[in-house]
């Protein structure tokens, strides 16, 4: 097609916006100047587009609102919204950093992967291997299908229960970290294939949260729904919403606004 204009869109653009001291390893400056290490973020098109989606709904101008949002799919990832704006998120250099997601192990400790190469006798390819397709869910439970894993867990089984408790545990305290960083939040914001159809993963997040104003209606939280809504009780100071998320749009929106300039 040589008369077609191409556009390509990175899934780390809306991240870009992240402030330097988000974005910044403590390392030596020069592996960040000569070698660009550093956070890049991922789910870039999934933030944006559910952001944006999310500001809408509830009435308030995209550039005035704060919100988290939490893509639980396969891969997982959170992203702190200020102004309408990345102001960080939970993916850094690579996929693999942050929460605990099916196949992938979110944080661990840096020195973890010297500990696998010098004691373990691993090769680099076999750790990355491991972290990035042998972990998380997978490497818990040998399921990295939440489907399953709930099936599971519903019946006491003790790897599944563990498995649950740690990627919950791994989602509040991004939430808390957030709540901090921003200081004022208008919204919780889950999507992606986990948080939009898991009522019970929504529900255990949210659980025990009142003290920092996020609070679920079960009722509206387990009505089944492909609609953009808000499943947050009277009581919430913070708006829960689940806003399915639509990738292919927002790259299509993206393209249209680049060959319109």
């Amino acid at each position: 097609f040589p008369e077609a204009v191409q556009v390509a869109v990175f899934d780390t653009a809306f991240h870009q916006t992240l402030p330097e001291h988000a974005f910044r390893f403590a390392i030596p400056k020069s592996y960040y100047e000569d070698h660009g290490l550093r956070v890049y973020g991922f789910h870039g098109t999934s933030h944006a587009f559910v952001s944006r989606a999310a500001a809408s709904h509830l009435g308030i101008a995209q550039n005035s609102f704060n919100a988290i949002t939490v893509h639980l799919g396969n891969g997982c990832s959170m992203a702190a919204i200020k102004g309408g704006k990345s102001v960080d998120v939970s993916m850094g250099l690579t996929p693999l950093g942050g929460l605990i997601m099916g196949t992938r192990s979110g944080d661990v400790d840096p020195s973890l992967p010297l500990f696998m190469l010098g004691h373990l006798r691993m090769s680099p390819q076999e750790i990355d291997g491991t972290l990035n397709r042998e972990s998380g869910l997978k490497g818990l439970t040998g399921d990295n299908d939440l489907r399953n894993i709930l099936k599971r867990y519903g019946l006491g089984d003790q790897d599944t229960v563990l498995a649950i408790e740690m990627y919950v545990y791994r989602i509040k305290k991004y939430i808390g970290a957030y709540m901090a960083a921003l200081g004022s939040v208008h919204a919780l914001v889950f999507t992606a294939g986990v948080g939009e159809n898991s009522a019970v993963i929504r529900s255990m997040v949210c659980r025990d949260m009142q003290h920092l104003g996020i609070q679920v209606d079960e009722k509206k939280n387990h009505a089944i729904s492909r609609e953009n809504r808000v499943i947050s009780s009277a009581n919430s100071t913070i708006r829960v919403l689940v806003v399915p998320t639509n990738e292919e749009l927002e790259i299509a929106r993206q393209t249209r606004d680049v060959l319109m300039r």
